[in-house]
């Protein structure tokens, strides 16, 4: 049990409600002074985007603003150069990163003190040898709550896990941290990571900067709305369901779901620990693809393997897509159709790459209900267990989100293993279809809305199916934004489910104008570098 999670339990002094109270003054307590917004700079509470506030609130020096404004590739062009200090690129992240907290809620931890350290000593180190410590020097990366670092929590949103401290770094932070990188923050999750949206009862609710009357996803919806705030350049989160996706797809930035076995997961906190009848795998998001790709073979070229024998032993493989794609579209996934911004948004690219020379057929979504039912049994099999331990340590209660967990009932060992059985056969089935179809790639919705407002989040199918599938995928904006004019509902709309009547009886043509619109391209399994390859030629077919 958690130092102070086990000390309050066993005094009988306080409950669930106290220890997170003590975490978040900690957290407020860890941004220094410097770094806390003048009460007569912050933007009104009803100001909903703020994510240009940096850039006009005065508060920012240029130098500080033009560091933050960077992508991770122009960043390190310029660290490993010389040119930028890694100090001070650090200071300057951490101090937009504190901003970005203050105005939506992102971080769970802190490590501004390790972090300037470590600056300091990649400083020392190219002054001494004048030469980069690895291809990511002095670059600042975010990582969400589940990563371990030494010394820090990792609540996953739970009481239970505060002051339970890291006394090491996961594999994965010290794969980066070897090749260069600074670890400053870690950012918020929903309660053991399985929720769409960013809320738990620790930390509370995260918001999307550019909207903060709407969500920045989940679970790494901290991630999400840091990397939109400019308070990271690179963040790495987590994907069992749609995590990394998701976040991206609410808040208008890239991710790449990986199959598992390309990144490795040791040493991590996981919200349902022992729960692999669906992997969770790990993947960066970033603000461009070519971030997305620089992060992505950074990790791949330092031999995983090594560090977690879950990973697999493929190096980095350089992809040249044919000049002609054939790509399918699956307009709606049989069980919800998408809003009118998304449906815009798939016809264009539709249109676009068929114009380009790009084959593209309509994809079937016969099997989509059957994987999210496959989904659905495999998170709830434990009868939701694993949460209920977590929660009741501290008393606390349950989330309303997941009463899917609350309610479930326990699966026998023989009856989880015909479920392993199902999920083979609907793999082989997928797979077969694949082949037949002779595609290159999936593009669909990653969900089926840009984002939607707090508490209103339904439907994960349109990513969770390739969860299941451990197929490779990236969510990525289409340069298109929600317009109220153009994305009115259709008169014959007819709704596919109750989720899908209800999604589109509360979507917002105005809350939503102006927002981005993303899709998903989604590859085989363990085709990373075709997928980041294609979404590049997609996105040159997008360009004005």
């Amino acid at each position: 049990m958690g130092s102070l999670a086990a000390d309050e339990a066993a005094n009988g002094t306080s409950t669930w409600e106290k220890i997170a109270s003590l975490k978040r003054q900690a957290l407020w307590e860890s941004i220094p002074e410097e770094w806390r917004i003048p009460t007569e700079l912050l933007p009104a509470s009803t100001e909903d985007d703020v994510s240009q506030w940096p850039e006009t609130c005065g508060w920012f020096t240029d130098e500080e603003l033009a560091i933050t404004n960077s992508t991770a590739s122009e960043l390190i062009a310029q660290l490993t150069s010389g040119r930028l200090s890694a100090e001070t690129a650090t200071r300057a992240f951490c101090k937009r990163a504190a901003a970005a907290h203050q105005l939506t809620n992102c971080l769970s931890e802190t490590c501004f003190d390790r972090a300037l350290q470590t600056a300091k000593e990649r400083d020392n180190h190219f002054k001494a040898k004048g030469t980069p410590v690895g291809p990511l020097h002095g670059l600042p990366i975010s990582l969400k709550d589940n990563f371990h670092l030494k010394g820090l929590d990792a609540t996953v949103g739970f009481a239970s896990h505060v002051g339970d401290a890291a006394t090491s770094d996961s594999a994965l932070a010290q794969l980066l941290e070897s090749n260069g990188a600074i670890f400053y923050v870690k950012t918020n999750t929903p309660t053991a990571m399985m929720i769409a949206e960013s809320v738990n009862n620790v930390f509370g609710r995260t918001v999307n900067p550019l909207n903060r009357q709407t969500t920045s996803g989940g679970s790494s919806g901290g991630e999400s709305a840091l990397l939109v705030m400019k308070g990271s350049p690179v963040g790495v989160g987590s994907d069992i369901g749609g995590s990394l996706r998701i976040p991206a797809a609410c808040t208008g930035i890239f991710a790449l779901r990986p199959s598992a076995g390309r990144f490795p997961v040791r040493n991590m906190r996981s919200g349902m620990p022992g729960q692999e009848a669906v992997q969770s795998v790990i993947g960066p998001m970033a603000r461009t693809l070519q971030d997305i790709t620089l992060s992505t073979k950074t990790v791949v070229d330092a031999r995983p393997w090594i560090r977690d024998p879950r990973c697999l032993p493929i190096p980095w493989r350089d992809v040249e897509v044919p000049s002609c794609l054939k790509i399918a579209v699956m307009w709606h996934d049989n069980m919800v159709r998408p809003t009118p911004p998304v449906t815009r948004a798939l016809r264009e690219v539709f249109t676009r790459l068929e114009k380009a020379g790009h084959e593209v057929v309509e994809w079937d979504p016969i099997d989509q209900r059957e994987g999210l039912t496959l989904l659905s049994r495999m998170f709830v099999a434990d009868g939701g267990v694993a949460i209920r331990k977590e929660l009741e340590r501290t008393g606390e209660p349950w989330r309303p989100e997941l009463e899917q967990y609350r309610l479930a009932p326990e699966l026998s060992t023989y009856e989880m293993w015909n479920l392993h059985l199902e999920r083979v056969s609907f793999q082989n089935r997928y797979l077969d279809r694949w082949n037949e179809a002779g595609i290159d790639a999936i593009i669909c919705p990653t969900i089926a809305f840009n984002t939607v407002k707090h508490g209103a989040f339904r439907h994960v199918g349109y990513t969770g199916v390739f969860n299941v599938l451990d197929y490779s995928c990236l969510s990525f904006p289409t340069g298109l934004t929600v317009d109220k004019t153009l994305d009115q509902e259709d008169a014959q709309y007819r709704p596919l489910s109750s989720d899908c009547q209800a999604i589109h009886a509360e979507y917002d043509a105005n809350m939503m104008h102006g927002l981005p619109i993303s899709l998903q391209l989604v590859g085989r399994r363990l085709e990373e570098e075709k997928v980041l390859a294609m979404a590049a030629e997609i996105l040159n077919v997008l360009s004005p």
